[in-house]
């Protein structure tokens, strides 16, 4: 029998039409549809048969990916379900075990020949959890594929009406769920990605360094916000948030549309 092909898709920043049209049909033509799921209550993955009524529904409530495809697609409410526990923790030998999991668990769907699409924000490429399946996949010489999307750092940069970077300036992405603080330092323009919990440190920072920033909260979510500078941000800004950085002598002066 033929493996499947598992596929890594970017559904973008959060606003449907972002989707792409190469990562809608590939979700289309797609058996099964792969989440992660970052509640720390799944601790094994889950597999549900094409039709069926989800056991999980609180799982598809909250992915953020799901909730964004099935606005365009809603067929995949009866396609198979594949959930990946993905819990939000650095501890490197139990996520090992978690990624090794659930790379077996996924290799024994593609060795029945069944296609996978594993769905998630932004794109594959730029700090996805689907990539810690893909590359153990890769490594396992199973079919894989990655879809790209658009990555909210540039969703971000449109709504705000900005460029990120001209000529020889340097763009530095960068997690901020880790140290920052040597980022400061960086010439160009950094990207906070996840920046909520750094948000009154990287406020402090900005005002000390002579630095301009603006944010956008839930880039095309609801609750989606805009702040022009520092001071407009609040301190307990929401997980998505994501943070524009630049020298004052970059201008980074509008306001965006409205």
């Amino acid at each position: 029998m033929k493996q499947g092909v598992f596929y890594g898709i970017g559904v973008g920043p959060g606003d449907p039409e972002l989707m792409t049209l190469k990562a809608v049909n590939t979700i289309r033509e797609c058996d099964v549809l792969a989440l992660a799921v970052s509640d720390s209550g799944l601790k094994e993955v889950i597999y549900e048969e094409e039709g069926t009524v989800s056991a999980a529904p609180s799982y598809l409530e909250k992915c953020v990916a799901y909730q964004i495809a099935l606005q365009v697609i809603p067929e995949i409410v009866h396609k198979a379900k594949l959930y990946l526990p993905m819990p939000m923790i650095k501890d490197k030998q139990q996520l090992k075990r978690i990624h090794d999991l659930c790379a077996d668990m996924t290799e024994e769907v593609l060795r029945e020949g069944k296609s996978i699409a594993c769905i998630t924000l932004g794109d594959p490429s730029i700090y996805s959890t689907c990539l810690y399946v893909h590359k153990r996949l890769k490594e396992k010489e199973c079919s894989t594929g990655l879809i790209p999307g658009i990555p909210s750092f540039c969703a971000a940069a449109a709504r705000l009406d900005i460029g990120l970077a001209e000529n020889r300036e340097e763009l530095h992405i960068i997690p901020a769920s880790y140290g920052v603080e040597e980022s400061f330092a960086l010439p160009g323009t950094k990207i906070l990605m996840k920046a909520g919990k750094k948000m009154p440190y990287v406020k402090q920072a900005v005002a000390e360094k002579s630095l301009e920033v603006k944010a956008v909260e839930n880039c095309g979510l609801p609750g989606e916000k805009v702040y022009c500078n520092a001071e407009e941000i609040p301190d307990e800004a929401s997980y998505y948030s994501l943070i524009i950085i630049r020298e004052t002598t970059m201008p980074l002066s509008s306001k965006g549309p409205h």
